[in-house]
């Protein structure tokens, strides 16, 4: 029997229920692979529920031998209760997407042991001592081999399965594989291109010190219209497979390898999304530096690299994409008969860098938005929540702010990404009005 498959003397296994610690263990123990990976006697293995997303269970399960990370969809939303209802449906399209990056990107994904549609349970490969990478960045730890990682995970899984890649009947089908996963769309929609601009019941930010801001952002129609912009995107350009959520909290680390988690976002949208999604969040990192000093100036080396961090990962990302360009073009988009000989070569180049330079800007927009729907809509980081002094915390938000206006307001003056570090490097210790 695969390990995939459901095992047969489970009772329940056609009816969904919430798995508690004795319920899992005794569902894992009818497991024959599972079982023999974790080893001892079923009612000697720990099981302790880590979970601390917004939206699922995660339990990690040791037993003589190994352990696994197991993770069950909760049908709302855990962050706010049963208040806001969530289909389970989006548990078989992390497990899809998981698939399909395993495939594309080997090595950067947590290996698949076990996948329970009905009860929205997936068994998966234990990450240790792999911790997840914004605790890392709080506590101002580097990490050299990130980037090389996370640029071949973009690189490979977003132009795969694009339009430059695979033929459009192939792109077609896989679209309607995941297209049925608009609730976890529809979330995106709402909290990071609508919510944070109008009056939302669950918006909230460091307050009073961001009040006016917070008010200002509702009342501006340019950046509104931006905004609106960015969600036209997202809702009608599906370019590629992306991850949907890839953030510093998606992806665990060690000094040496990355592994990305958590794609139940996934769906065919805008490569930008993606890569605004990580370069965002690695500003917020940065600007956020500022509130965890112990002593002044003690986390500069940490802030530096961070900006080389972002500078390396566009210029990464933008090579290792058009390598596989040039290798792999096996999609129906720009077909080499159209571009044979020397001359068409030169000009395929420059539509190239065309390319690039149009998923440079979308990534600059995206990335705005990310930041600001972390400061002044529902879901926060840690990145600011952790910095423990409030007023400090405002501080360095509206630092990020600032500089999400103006990448989303002003996104073609950001003609590289040294034009974005220096943005954000020029506003490290900007003060607000209301620091004095």
């Amino acid at each position: 029997m695969s390990s995939q498959q459901q095992p047969p003397d489970v009772p329940g296994q056609h009816q969904y229920r919430i798995l508690r610690e004795a319920d899992l263990r005794d569902y894992l123990a009818r497991l024959p692979a599972i079982a023999a990976q974790l080893g001892g006697p079923p009612e000697a293995w720990s099981i302790g529920e880590v979970g601390d997303g917004n939206l699922n269970l995660v339990f990690i399960v040791k037993g003589t031998k190994g352990g696994i990370a197991v993770k069950q969809a909760l049908p709302y939303v855990r962050l706010v209760g049963e208040s806001w209802p969530l289909p389970l449906s989006r548990s078989h399209y992390e497990y899809r997407a998981l698939v399909h990056q395993a495939r594309l990107a080997p090595g950067l994904v947590p290996g698949i042991l076990h996948h329970n549609e009905v009860l929205a349970l997936t068994a998966m490969e234990l990450l240790e001592p792999h911790i997840i990478m914004r605790k890392g960045l709080v506590a101002g730890i580097c990490y050299p081999r990130f980037v090389d990682h996370i640029t071949t995970f973009m690189a490979r899984t977003l132009f795969l399965s694009s339009d430059l890649a695979m033929p459009a009947a192939q792109k077609k089908q896989d679209i309607a594989v995941f297209c049925g996963n608009h609730a976890l769309c529809k979330i995106t929609e709402d909290l990071i291109f609508t919510d944070p601009y109008r009056q939302a019941e669950q918006n909230h930010w460091t307050s009073p010190w961001l009040d006016q801001t917070a008010a200002a952002f509702r009342q501006d129609l340019d950046l509104h219209v931006a905004v609106s912009r960015l969600k036209l995107e997202f809702l009608a350009r599906p370019e590629a497979l992306i991850h949907g959520d890839l953030h510093t909290g998606s992806i665990m680390v060690t000094e040496s390898q990355t592994r990305v988690i958590d794609p139940e976002f996934a769906f065919y949208g805008p490569m930008g999304f993606d890569l605004g999604a990580i370069i965002g969040n690695l500003l917020m990192s940065y600007l956020a530096s500022a509130g965890h000093e112990r002593t002044p100036g003690d986390r500069r080396s940490f802030e530096a690299w961070i900006l080389q961090t972002i500078e390396h990962l566009w210029a990464e990302f933008s090579r290792k994409f058009v390598e596989l360009w040039r290798a792999e073009a096996n999609g129906d988009a720009y077909p080499g008969t159209l571009f044979a000989g020397q001359a068409g070569a030169a000009r395929l180049e420059i539509e190239r860098q065309s390319y690039m330079d149009r998923l440079f800007r979308d990534a600059v927009g995206f990335s705005a938005a990310k930041i600001i729907r972390r400061i002044l809509g529902l879901a926060h980081n840690i990145d600011f929540e952790l910095i423990e002094d409030p007023k400090r915390r405002a501080i360095c938000e509206a630092r990020s702010l600032r500089l999400a206006r103006t990448m989303m307001l002003e996104t073609p003056s950001f003609r590289t990404i040294g034009a974005v570090t220096k943005a954000a490097r020029e506003l490290r210790d900007w003060q607000p009005d209301f620091a004095t």
